[in-house]
């Protein structure tokens, strides 16, 4: 089992380990050449690294570590802004732009709780894709099934496999569709899209600026929990120790089963069997309000445009040298009228007050994170088609709380060894707190 952001702390408290040991013992997992590190990162801080582990194990001896979690190597996804870098956001083109005059407020608060970036973590290009292939830097292959060679799943594919692998305690990314939750999912960690105005996105490179918000990928709720408590500056509301007896799940049976692959279909069923005979009140409902996502989304949704808007003079001079796929989503927003965008605002606005309205009776909503296992990264590089619609596979049942302004946790419910599948847990925005409190009392009926 893969440590937890608590468990470190405990061993950095007691001198089990020291920073220093730490940092070259995932700087020793990065460089692997057997390993996905040389894809995984698109940068590694290896001098940087070492130099803050050294002042931070200075800084425990004399008993000023600004908090428990000083000296924890973590990795951030590759559109943050980290002073004196380039953001890449895991372009070519962006490879000659002028380094960022100051860390993402952020990271920036991450640094000041002590916590080290160790590295840049490889992503889907602009992040606009849930698969997680980037033709540039090369695709961090799953975990799963390395003989084979699956997709990590997008966007924040390096950040996902960088926690699976044990190459940083933890990582930061992005989740405009689903860019957490959806590797999180496929790799078998936990990730948490919170409620997007939570945590500042300035310092992010944008997809969508009505969409976008900014969670972390660790290895368990309690993780992610202390990890958001720090980027949004807030401290969560303590909900206490609560059982899974007694919690109304509501199951959504419109949109999230379509498609559905056997195996997440099985693995999904076990999870919410075990949460019934533990007491939960689990209980069906159409929601037939997520119907109402795939036309908001008919003409490529709020990303392609506010992607174009901020794109467009770099498609005009380097147009070539984008991932073809990610400028062909980009470019969809020229099918797109000022009235279309105005309509999305009003569906949007109309699917958020419906939804919130027919889900307040329940605690929390349960669905798979996706509804497939990860595929092969080669029959996605070789099928455009195949590569297309395993895209809006992916990002369809994610996407649904995005649009919501909703909060959501994915937590890994496959068994040890098989493909891992994802269980979504959802609510309503600014529900944070009460998710979290909720999605650990889930977390362990279920023994992760």
């Amino acid at each position: 089992m893969r440590a937890t952001l608590n468990e470190r702390a405990a061993d950095l408290a007691t001198g089990k380990i020291t920073s220093s040991q730490l940092v070259e013992a995932l700087l020793a997992r990065i460089a692997d050449a057997s390993g996905e590190g040389a894809r995984a990162f698109v940068k590694v801080h290896k001098d940087k690294a070492r130099a803050t582990a050294k002042a931070a194990d200075e800084l425990r001896k004399a008993g000023l570590a600004p908090s428990r979690f000083a000296g924890i190597p973590i990795a951030v996804k590759d559109l943050f802004d980290l002073e004196g870098e380039p953001t890449t956001a895991g372009s070519k083109v962006l490879s000659q732009a002028a380094p960022a005059k100051a860390d993402a407020p952020a990271i920036a608060r991450l640094k000041a709780a002590g916590f080290i970036v160790i590295g840049r973590n490889n992503m889907t290009e602009f992040a606009f894709s849930g698969v997680g292939i980037n033709p540039h830097y090369g695709t961090p292959a799953n975990p799963y099934d390395r003989a084979t060679g699956r997709i990590p799943g997008g966007s924040s594919s390096g950040a996902a496999v960088s926690v699976a692998d044990d190459m940083a305690a933890a990582a930061i990314g992005s989740d405009t569709g689903g860019s957490c939750r959806i590797p999180a999912a496929l790799c078998g960690i936990v990730g948490y899209k919170p409620t997007a105005s939570t945590v500042p996105l300035k310092g992010a490179l944008p997809l969508s600026f009505t969409l976008d918000s900014i969670g972390p990928l660790a290895n368990s709720v309690d993780c992610c929990a202390s990890l958001h408590e720090i980027l949004s500056g807030m401290t969560l509301a303590s909900e206490g120790e609560r059982p899974v007896a007694g919690l109304r799940i509501a199951v959504p049976q419109s949109v999230v089963f379509d498609g559905i692959e056997p195996q997440v279909a099985n693995t999904f069923e076990t999870a919410i069997k075990r949460l019934a005979d533990a007491g939960a009140i689990v209980t069906e409902i159409a929601l037939k309000q997520f119907e109402m996502v795939s036309q908001i989304n008919g003409k490529g949704g709020f990303p392609a445009p506010e992607a174009l808007s901020w794109h467009r003079d770099l498609l005009e001079e380097h147009g070539d040298n984008y991932d073809q796929r990610v400028r062909a989503r980009i470019l969809r927003a020229r099918e797109q009228t000022a009235a279309d965008y105005i309509d999305m605002l009003h569906l949007r606005r109309a699917y958020i007050e419906e939804t919130n309205r027919a889900i307040s009776p329940y605690d929390m909503l349960a669905m798979p994170t996706v509804p497939m296992i990860a595929p092969s990264i080669a029959s996605l590089e070789a099928d455009n088609d195949l590569f297309v619609k395993t895209n809006l596979t992916l990002l369809r049942n994610p996407t649904l709380i995005n649009m919501l302004d909703g909060c959501a946790i994915s937590l890994p419910v496959h068994v040890k060894g098989e493909a891992p599948v994802g269980l979504m847990l959802a609510a309503a925005g600014r529900r944070d707190a009460v998710l979290f409190a909720n999605a650990r009392a889930i977390e362990k009926a279920l023994g992760r």
